[in-house]
């Protein structure tokens, strides 16, 4: 079997989360089963279950986001749309047509552990951008046999110019209209006291349904399509992607990261 493409979930702390968190190991911390926020400490829900309080539109405004209590997809009579209903509920989707401003959440983080889920029709595109700025992709990647690009589901988004960003290292993406899952762990950029940046930002892992995509990847900067009126900074919000087709999520939970400084 390759570990390489195994799921890599931290084993429950048993702590409080101000302890020292480990990265997961790529063979010893090998965990299938149920999503990481049910057994471990210290994870924080982004979603109400009733409504998109804690959220607003990029640059302010107006948007279409909505909260469900059940998003479906119709392959043969509506295979690149999402079906919801607006309603209080714990799913969150992007408007009944699947092109609106982007989400941001009023809160800030640093350093984080983010668990996600999302569901995607067929041929659409979204993501999840780190600090508002650094975009894990969300695509509908399934079946697709070929060299994987920056673009495809779990790949990390290329710099404005076209340069940089990072293929998923497998193709482990699931059907169009199947729920699936993001586990990421991210590290902020550091500042010198003149407020310099003194070291990049770095996506540690990313698990796309519980297989390795993402190892290690230093970002040199913003990715494209990231929220304008942010700067890099120790601390920044969450943003997802609503302008580039229909999107839903659900159980988006998030905890303070922790490093091991000797790791």
């Amino acid at each position: 079997m390759n570990r390489i493409g195994a799921v890599l979930r931290l084993l429950p702390l048993g702590v409080a989360v101000l302890s020292a968190q480990p990265l997961p190991d790529i063979y010893k911390g090998e965990v299938h089963g149920d999503p990481p926020y049910l057994s471990q400490p210290g994870w924080k829900s982004l979603l109400n279950g009733k409504d998109t309080s804690g959220w607003h539109a990029d640059g302010g405004g107006k948007h279409e986001w909505f909260t469900t209590r059940s998003v479906n997809w119709r392959r043969v009579f509506n295979p690149k749309l999402l079906d919801a209903n607006r309603e209080p509920g714990d799913r969150l989707i992007n408007g009944k047509t699947g092109k609106t401003t982007d989400l941001v959440t009023d809160e800030k983080f640093g350093d984080c552990e983010l668990y996600l889920e999302f569901m995607v029709p067929k041929g659409s595109n979204s993501g999840v951008f780190l600090h508002g700025l650094y975009e894990v992709q969300i695509f509908d990647s399934f079946g697709y046999a070929g060299p994987l690009m920056v673009g495809d589901n779990g790949g990390i988004y290329s710099q404005p110019d076209g340069h940089g960003g990072s293929p998923p290292l497998t193709n482990a993406s699931r059907p169009p209209g199947e729920w699936q899952s993001f586990h990421i762990w991210f590290q902020a950029p550091r500042f010198d006291a003149q407020g310099k940046k003194a070291v990049n930002a770095r996506v540690l892992r990313v698990l796309l349904n519980d297989t390795l995509v993402q190892r290690e990847f230093e970002l040199a900067g913003p990715t494209g399509s990231h929220k304008g009126d942010v700067v890099e900074a120790a601390q920044n919000p969450l943003m997802l992607q609503g302008d580039h087709g229909p999107v839903a999520f659900r159980n988006i939970y998030i905890r303070p990261l922790r490093l091991d400084p000797r790791q």
